[in-house]
């Protein structure tokens, strides 16, 4: 948590408040919805990074002129297998929501499609835009690209974003396996809650502004920069996540944008990839059983916490006692709210 002492509040009182301080600073209803059930569904599931810690990201964005809070997605029906949305300069999520019926519709038929979002802004965690595909029996594959804050291995300075992976199948009697990585070495939404915590971050993290080792997440953030997981691995994976998110999209590299002229802007302008698939067309109905074989067969192996079991946990107890937020956070919330 941001803060030592939090306080719990109902789900739904969360996704109100988030909403009204949208729409207060300039989201439409709409967008305001979208991205408020957003958040909170992070905060509620325990991803604190990309939760009510992110709103006043989104508020300065919007202010700033950097992204239009009022954006109405276009979405384009460019083949049997691929849809398009240009996003007007607004958040993902929304176009998102605004294709989704068609992607679902299109894998439903075609056994697979694609979704290509440009001239989005993304700055939310990344298992929402999946998990929701696999409760109704498909599969998904997500990658959104962000702003410059990586090193490539070798590389001298930082050029790809923290380029997370989400993915998410269902799995018979079992909420569905999802995983959302980031390929940097931690997601920067992390690094500053440790720094504004007073925290360490785990060696291999970052470098400073003279490119070296650092596990102080203020000098990765004062002109250092992350690492990619794994050494050439991730950095593979985050080249791989660019060319998916921007290059085939039509959306902006990492590097592709220049923010400097809207001071308070930290809403990354780049692209987004879902790829859905339903199972069904190769594997009959057997998909979601032979997802709870793999599990059980790991299970007795010793791996004795599965991707999103937390999160799971998480939201579990929070549907019975109410969402952790930060008191000093929450405090600051409803004053945005008016």
């Amino acid at each position: 948590m941001s803060d030592a002492i939090s306080q719990t509040l109902p789900f739904a009182e969360l996704v109100q408040l988030l909403q009204q301080i949208f729409q207060r600073h300039g989201a439409s209803p709409g967008v305001a919805q979208v991205l408020a059930h957003n958040c909170a569904t992070a905060q509620r599931d325990g991803a604190h990074s990309h939760g009510v810690f992110r709103v006043p990201g989104y508020i300065s964005s919007m202010a700033s002129g950097w992204v239009d809070g009022t954006a109405v997605p276009v979405v384009e029906d460019v083949a049997s297998g691929f849809v398009r949305v240009d996003a007007g300069n607004g958040f993902a999520q929304p176009a998102l929501a605004a294709a989704r019926p068609l992607l679902v519709s299109k894998a439903r038929e075609a056994g697979i499609a694609v979704l290509a979002i440009r001239n989005s802004h993304h700055f939310a965690a990344l298992w929402p835009d999946v998990e929701p595909f696999a409760r109704e029996g498909l599969v998904a594959l997500s990658v959104v690209n962000s702003m410059t804050c990586v090193v490539p291995q070798g590389g001298q300075k930082p050029l790809f974003g923290t380029n997370p992976i989400a993915f998410s199948a269902p799995c018979e009697g079992h909420d569905p396996i999802v995983f959302d990585m980031a390929t940097s070495a931690l997601a920067h939404g992390d690094v500053q809650i440790a720094a504004r915590q007073g925290e360490t971050v785990p060696e291999g993290s970052g470098v400073d502004r003279h490119g070296q080792p650092t596990t102080d997440p203020k000098a990765i953030l004062d002109g250092g920069a992350l690492l990619p997981f794994g050494g050439h691995k991730g950095s593979a994976l985050s080249m791989m996540v660019e060319l998916l998110a921007a290059a085939l999209t039509g959306g902006n590299f990492s590097f592709g944008f220049n923010w400097s002229g809207h001071p308070g802007a930290q809403t990354p302008w780049t692209g987004q990839l879902i790829i859905v698939i339903d199972p069904a067309k190769a594997a009959g109905n057997d998909f979601a059983a032979r997802s709870r074989e793999l599990v059980e067969r790991m299970q007795q192996v010793g791996v004795t916490r599965m991707a999103g079991d937390r999160r799971y946990r998480t939201r579990a107890k929070a549907e019975v006692e109410g969402v952790q937020v930060g008191r000093e956070e929450l405090s600051r919330l409803r004053a945005l709210a008016g």
